[in-house]
């Protein structure tokens, strides 16, 4: 009889906990980069494996954003240089021979498997993971120029100002699928 009740009690609290999450709405998360100064918050559930830089074979007649293909766990995977693509201005690169830490010389992130690209873009920095709780959404002054994958501005506590860049809606971008020149 004890057994009985001490199962029910269990039953009654896990059916407790899942109606609470359930309410709770779900938080975003955010993987921080740097790309040519400029800091953006690429959602986890969108990012995929981040690698370090490694040899990137050019591909001919393409895009001067598309920098070739590189082999990331036995798979080739196209590399945008997303400074590039979004016609910023980079810095002058050192080459990889006079770098003097491999985190000197930038990663590649790939897109979530889920997204159905076989894609990395190109970053300066990785910053870390950011959530909502430390950012305050910024009202953008120009956003008639700003291309639709890119989401609201956010501010954090020290005052960097960072763009949500939404993967999916990049990967679906017709300028970023044709990277013939």
């Amino acid at each position: 009889m004890a057994n009985k009740e001490a199962l029910r009690e269990l039953q009654q609290r896990l059916a407790q906990r899942l109606q609470t999450v359930r309410e709770q709405a779900p938080t975003r998360s955010w993987l921080a980069v740097e790309i040519a100064g400029h800091g953006f918050l690429l959602p986890l559930d969108q990012s995929g494996e981040i690698f370090p830089l490694s040899a990137i074979h050019p591909v001919p007649h393409s895009q001067g954003w598309f920098l070739g293909v590189a082999n990331l766990r036995g798979q080739l995977h196209g590399v945008v240089d997303l400074a590039g693509f979004l016609g910023l201005p980079r810095r002058a690169q050192r080459p990889l021979t006079e770098v003097t830490a491999a985190r000197d010389a930038g990663r590649l992130v790939a897109f979530n498997a889920r997204l159905q690209t076989n894609a990395a873009l190109l970053i300066d920095r990785l910053l870390g993971l950011r959530n909502p709780a430390g950012l305050q959404a910024v009202e953008a002054a120009d956003d008639a120029g700003k291309p639709h994958f890119i989401g609201q501005q956010m501010s954090d506590a020290q005052g960097r100002i960072w763009h949500e860049l939404d993967l999916a809606a990049l990967a679906a971008d017709e300028a970023f699928a044709r990277i013939d020149a």
